[in-house]
């Protein structure tokens, strides 16, 4: 309970400014930067693993395939499963 309390003073507190310092300082918004950081996290599973797509967009916090696949049809210019065959290690060598 105390931390609903405290995060509801955080948020009236620093609710517009907190967005507006982060992007100064790491040029993104906080949904870009998780954002980002699920698709870097994606990409690290795709590459050496040989888990589901599925799989990998839950475990990445995607939500779904679908989620996953439009996320990386943006950002790469590729589906989860072009950005596999072309950027996998030799799993099966």
């Amino acid at each position: 309970m105390l931390f609903l309390v405290l995060a509801s003073q955080f948020r009236s507190s620093y609710g517009r400014s907190f967005p507006r310092l982060f992007r100064s300082e790491t040029g993104q918004t906080p949904a870009e930067f998780a954002e980002s950081a699920r698709a870097d996290a994606a990409r690290a599973k795709l590459e050496h693993t040989n888990s589901s797509i599925e799989v990998i967009a839950m475990e990445c916090g995607f939500g779904n395939a679908e989620r996953m696949r439009r996320t990386f049809q943006r950002l790469f210019d590729a589906s989860p499963v072009d950005y596999r065959a072309r950027f996998r290690s030799t799993l099966d060598a």
